[in-house]
């Protein structure tokens, strides 16, 4: 039986002149093809234009956080990616 883990993520784009539409696309391919389900995000402002992508999903929890960081990473013009929340998803 997989079990599955509810993450939160913090992704930081390179610029404030990133399109935020096109990353998500990316981001949201990436994770579904990946075994992400439920691939919600939220842009927060941070400073001077520049806006972060917080990534929600339900991921297959034995793939772990360091893959997702990983391939997170890989994905154009994205500075940084931070686990903001990760909690085990029981149902």
């Amino acid at each position: 039986m997989a079990n599955t883990a509810v993450i939160i993520i913090k992704i930081m784009p390179e610029s404030p002149d990133v399109d935020l539409n096109k990353m998500k696309e990316t981001v949201k391919h990436k994770m579904e093809s990946n075994g992400a389900k439920a691939v919600t995000f939220e842009e927060k402002p941070v400073a001077f234009g520049l806006k972060a992508l917080m990534l929600k999903m339900a991921f297959p929890e034995e793939k772990g956080t360091d893959f997702v960081e990983q391939e997170l990473a890989k994905v154009p013009h994205v500075s940084s990616v931070t686990i903001e929340d990760y909690r085990r998803a029981f149902g």
